[in-house]
């Protein structure tokens, strides 16, 4: 019966092909939107990703995100090390400042500044150049995405990408770019300049509080959420663990933007067409095969194996519709990897939680069309 169930469902190839399109397209929208809004509220907090030294962030207490900056005084560095359970701590700069190119043309960009003397906060993988290179005078390191794009320089009818040895002008100050890093491109987009924190606060001097952040570090033993708590107590400031900062500039994002919103409606639109799509064309797909349903009834088929090829061909056509989204969404995964828009991040739970939404359309779209079976009378299949 199983044979009989599938050629039923093959020999229609216009009806299958319309029930496949329309489960590949629910789940292209399901794995494509969600993907979509990972990838771009992981950049919400990859900053603080592309860190993974300091246990610890300590800064004024009314910051609400990474971007949020309300610079301290540096004495509040020495505080936050003369708490009990601090192994050491180091000072970050981070800001925005205005890159002037070749041609005039001025560019917001952050500025990092980490520690002169231990480099932490410094970018961990380097295209081009040399950490060590940033004790010259000026230097500063620029990341990929910053340095092929919007810092790129006219050069005839195509843009040239900064490369070591290019000086630019921060602030109206010079600077020289000594190294390209790979960073994780960041919510605004904006290009990464990395420089060492007393050269940041050089590029700066129109401010007067500088110390954007304290990165601290747990002694062995102790607790890190301790030490947050302690260093909130003696020094007044904010401290959170790095998995604790994420939550709290995800969460900021997600409740102060549309984001979640406008990508939850797609998904709910993408659910409802293929519902719809699906079930129609799967229930008139039955109708049609009324009389086929009608004489195995009259042959002694029961309602279990009824149930059995119905729910076959609507698992089939379920797997392979959502294959053929989910390959489509891998695809442009691949395509959007490495450009400097949002690309397409994919997970396994991801999958599964859209693989669970299809399993549901096609169990919905069999549910309707197994009453119409099972409610049929052998006998009006030969009337007429």
């Amino acid at each position: 019966m199983n044979k009989l169930a599938l050629k039923m469902l093959l020999g229609d190839r216009g009806k299958y092909l319309g029930i496949v399109s329309g489960i590949a397209l629910a789940s292209l929208i399901m794995i494509q939107q969600p993907g979509i809004m990972l990838s771009i509220l992981s950049r919400t907090y990859s900053f603080i990703t592309d860190i993974p030294l300091p246990d610890l962030w300590v800064m004024d207490p009314k910051v609400q995100f990474i971007d949020d900056m309300k610079p301290m005084l540096d004495t509040e560095l020495y505080r936050v090390r003369g708490v009990p359970g601090v192994e050491w701590a180091v000072p970050l700069y981070k800001g925005s400042q205005r890159v002037r190119l070749a041609n005039g043309e001025t560019v917001n960009s952050n500025l990092i500044g980490f520690d002169d003397a231990t480099l932490i906060g410094a970018p961990g993988e380097l295209l081009a150049g040399s950490l060590a290179d940033l004790t010259r005078p000026d230097a500063v390191i620029v990341d990929e995405a910053g340095a092929k794009g919007r810092l790129a320089g006219p050069g005839g009818g195509a843009s040239l990408p900064l490369t070591v040895g290019t000086v630019i002008e921060i602030n109206e100050h010079r600077a020289e770019v000594v190294g390209i890093a790979r960073a994780a491109p960041t919510f605004q987009s904006m290009p990464i300049l990395y420089t060492t924190y007393s050269r940041a606060k050089a590029y700066s001097l129109n401010e007067r509080k500088l110390l954007s952040f304290v990165l601290a570090k747990a002694k062995p033993g102790e607790d890190p959420q301790a030490v947050a708590r302690r260093i909130t107590e003696d020094t007044g400031l904010a401290a959170y663990t790095a998995d604790d900062f994420k939550r709290k500039s995800l969460d900021y994002f997600l409740k102060n933007t549309g984001i979640l919103m406008n990508f939850g409606f797609m998904v709910i639109v993408g659910f409802v067409v293929g519902t719809a799509v699906t079930g129609q064309i799967f229930y008139n797909f039955t109708l049609d095969n009324l009389r086929h349903f009608g004489v195995f009834k009259a042959m002694g088929a029961t309602d279990r194996v009824l149930l059995r090829m119905i729910l076959l061909q609507a698992l089939l056509v379920g797997f392979v519709g959502f294959g053929l989204g989910a390959g489509l969404s891998a695809l442009f995964a691949v395509a959007s990897s490495g450009g400097g828009g949002p690309g397409l991040q994919l997970s396994w739970q991801l999958l599964l939680g859209s693989g669970s939404a299809v399993l549901l359309i096609c169990l919905m779209a069999a549910f309707f069309s197994l009453r119409k079976v099972f409610r049929l009378e052998p006998a009006t299949v030969f009337k007429g």
